[in-house]
């Protein structure tokens, strides 16, 4: 759902729904419904957003077919779904049987998600945001790993300015920081992300992961964006987490860090329900407001 930041910024808040058991359009549609179910018992009628994670071979075939894309797109706007973010980061945020970003596959899925991702914005919103792994594992980063990421990363960011010129919609990828992964640190992340191109790229923040692994999340969050790097997504995996101070620092009354914050907790749809409920009173204690209020469950 849609809520205005006092800045006047619109801030996206998303509940994440995994697709990567999904091997079609009609499985994907299944999985919706049967989230959609239990989210409407939260929160009524209306228009809600959800964050979706698609596996390498579902996106690939989405934006291989643009029937499917549509078909897609009519399913959730039936549904009163609506989606601005995507997900190829792994399930779990493990990389360790998933490409890394020193391989080819991984810039495929990326560029796959992009493609699906401006036909599957609702028809008022210009851009959209991705969320990606941490470029790989530190302990297997050669080399060779690194060169390989590098070109990569250069290749993703002009395969983005391309879709952006041709479809007059823009998308941004965000990558996860995470311990073990070259984006591990405040300083490692900055160090590793130094060359990109930082009006198409910048960092997804999982909420949980900064609190527990950087010593000072806030001035992290500093770190980070006083070196030109912008927070498109962050994410909230762990509700029992205390991350408010972290959301009114991402969120102050003056300006807002990042424009999605997405809720993508493992366990039940009725879990995601509830912590997406949960996070949005959180929003309005720090003075965002629904443009649109959401209709109470009957």
């Amino acid at each position: 759902m849609r809520l205005r930041h006092p800045s006047g910024r619109t801030v996206h808040l998303s509940c994440g729904i995994s697709l990567v058991h999904a091997e079609d359009v009609t499985a994907a549609v299944e999985r919706l419904d049967a989230a959609n179910t239990v989210l409407r018992s939260h929160f009524g009628a209306g228009a809600l957003t959800v964050a979706l994670r698609l596996p390498l071979r579902l996106a690939a075939a989405l934006a291989d077919e643009g029937r499917a894309r549509t078909r897609l797109r009519n399913e959730l706007d039936a549904r009163g779904l609506e989606v601005v973010t995507l997900s190829g980061a792994p399930e779990g945020g493990g990389e360790h049987s998933a490409p890394d970003w020193s391989e080819p596959a991984r810039l495929r899925h990326t560029l796959d998600l992009a493609r699906v991702l401006v036909d599957l914005l609702p028809s008022e919103e210009v851009r959209g945001a991705l969320t990606t792994g941490g470029l790989g594992r530190a302990g297997d980063w050669d080399e060779p790993r690194q060169r390989d990421g590098a070109r990569h990363l250069s290749r993703l960011s002009g395969g983005l300015a391309d879709l952006a010129w041709r479809v007059g919609r823009a998308v941004r990828a965000g990558f996860q920081p995470g311990p073990g992964q070259i984006l591990d640190s405040p300083e490692q992340t900055v160090a590793a992300l130094s060359r990109i191109d930082k009006d198409r790229l910048g960092i997804c923040l999982d909420l949980a992961t900064v609190l527990r692994d950087w010593p000072a999340p806030e001035a992290g969050i500093d770190r980070i964006t006083d070196a030109g790097l912008s927070v498109i997504t962050a994410r909230i995996t762990d509700p029992s987490a205390t991350w408010q101070p972290v959301l009114r620092h991402l969120l102050a009354a003056d300006t807002a860090r990042t424009e999605y914050v997405d809720v993508d907790v493992d366990g039940t749809d009725e879990q995601r329900g509830e912590t997406l409920a949960y996070v949005l009173d959180e929003l309005t204690a720090l003075g965002l407001v629904p443009e649109q209020e959401p209709c109470p469950a009957p």
